[in-house]
């Protein structure tokens, strides 16, 4: 399939004009940008990559990212340089700071100055469309729609705006049901048995804390209720729901009831985690890095404890929400071409199972969670494949932190009894409201 691109890329050309995408050949600049969009929405006029772009591409690309902790991206640069270098073709790395606020203002900071300085970046899913609707990333439909059947569907959602795609998935995350074996013989089929289950035992725990963390829990719970965030056009706010109001009376009820511990209103990932290692919870809501932490020689529970995807919501489904980021090229980059090139390199198959195998992350490509080096790494590949496929992205708006902020903020004061459920969820709904008013 992939060696005939060039192929599937012109034909390709053809049907998206035929979908509202003007011409897909290069711009004058030499830099493999396409024509401008013409979709309707927020997005209208933006870029379009050229996916030929990236024959014969030369020169320097530079990808901007956070603190490459886990090494995956030092890794993928080295890569690079290597198969391309002989090429006249290099990249190199840029490392914002660590905290996931500032390296978004970092690359805010630099797409508002329409700096050349980073053609690509690693970014969070939820950047995508408050990026795109500033018309600060090439439009990438060409591109993905040549391989859209690779990826998991769910992942690209979380690239998808305004009816097109922003970026290429790179990796991904999916939140798990982490339970102790030595307290739990069968795993409850309900998030409601779950919580029954917790009180008759030592609890559970999960991200509780005001910040983004606890807006992802509770979503897990509220779109398996059946929940949603804004209305399908995404023009209005639709979290005063009682599929909604079920999801949060079922956590405030777990805190009074003593199915959670009042202290997880101060955990994030870390507390809760070390909470469960140290047998002081029965279950735990967290991501697939804490497998791996949980096994490692000298701890407790090493051994004693599993990892599965979501029961139901009594009365919904399973959901989840996703983590994890894409790869996305800037409008202002002097070299798209190159970055597209590397964009492919890093998500193609061999890379995928690096990610999976030496760096512990989550792939986007459906066929990596086969192989059985990935299967060895990561023992619960199967599991995590069923998480994501089952998720959900979090709300895609160019306000999305406003209302990311309107939730974590209002089930905070649900959880600590400052707000009774039903008040909190109408405060939500006026915030969110709000925020979607100024956009």
């Amino acid at each position: 399939m992939r060696a005939n691109r060039h192929v599937v890329a012109l034909l390709g050309c053809v049907a998206l004009m035929g979908a509202g995408v003007t011409a897909c050949g290069g711009d004058d600049s030499g830099g493999g940008g396409g024509s401008t969009s013409d979709a309707t929405g927020a997005t209208k006029g933006s870029k379009v990559i050229d996916p030929k772009s990236m024959d014969g591409a030369k020169g320097t690309v530079t990808l901007c990212t956070g603190k490459d902790t886990a090494g995956d991206k030092v890794a993928g640069i080295k890569d690079f340089n290597a198969k391309f270098g002989g090429e006249g073709l290099t990249a190199k790395l840029s490392e914002f700071p660590t905290s996931a606020t500032d390296q978004r203002a970092q690359a805010i900071q630099r797409l508002q100055a329409k700096s050349a300085d980073c053609d690509i970046f690693v970014a969070d899913v939820i950047w995508t469309a408050e990026f795109a609707s500033q018309k600060w990333l090439y439009d990438m439909t060409p591109y993905v729609q040549d391989r859209e059947s690779e990826f998991i569907p769910a992942t690209l959602e979380t690239a998808k705006f305004d009816g097109k795609y922003w970026g290429v998935p790179r990796s991904t995350n999916a939140g798990f049901l982490f339970y102790r074996t030595d307290q739990v013989k069968s795993v409850p089929s309900t998030w409601q048995e779950v919580y029954a289950d917790a009180g008759k035992n030592d609890g559970i725990v999960y991200q509780g804390k005001s910040y983004e963390g606890l807006t992802v829990n509770y979503l897990e719970l509220a779109f398996a209720a059946g929940g949603k965030v804004l209305s399908d056009d995404g023009k209005k706010a639709e979290i005063d729901s009682p599929e909604n109001l079920k999801a949060l009376q079922l956590m405030v009820d777990g805190i009074k009831n003593g199915d959670a511990p009042k202290a997880v209103t101060t955990m994030a990932e870390e507390e809760s985690r070390m909470a469960f290692e140290a047998e002081k919870a029965t279950y735990m809501r967290n991501w697939p890095y804490a497998y791996g932490l949980g096994n490692m020689k000298g701890s407790k529970i090493r051994g004693k404890f599993r990892a599965v995807p979501y029961p139901s919501f009594e009365g919904g489904q399973k959901a989840g929400v996703l983590g994890g980021d894409n790869l996305v090229i800037s409008a202002f980059s002097k070299n798209p071409g190159a970055a597209l090139k590397l964009i492919d390199l890093w998500t193609n198959a061999e890379t995928e199972k690096r990610y999976a195998t030496d760096n512990s992350l989550a792939p986007v490509l459906t066929a990596t969670y086969d192989e059985a080096a990935v299967k060895k790494a990561q023992p619960f590949a199967p599991q995590l494949l069923k998480a994501v496929e089952q998720a959900k992205p979090r709300p895609v708006s160019p306000v999305y932190q406003q209302i990311s902020e309107a939730i974590y903020k209002n089930v905070y004061a649900a959880l600590t009894g400052q707000e009774e459920p039903e008040s909190a969820l109408k405060s939500a709904q006026s915030d969110i409201d709000k925020a979607l008013a100024t956009f």
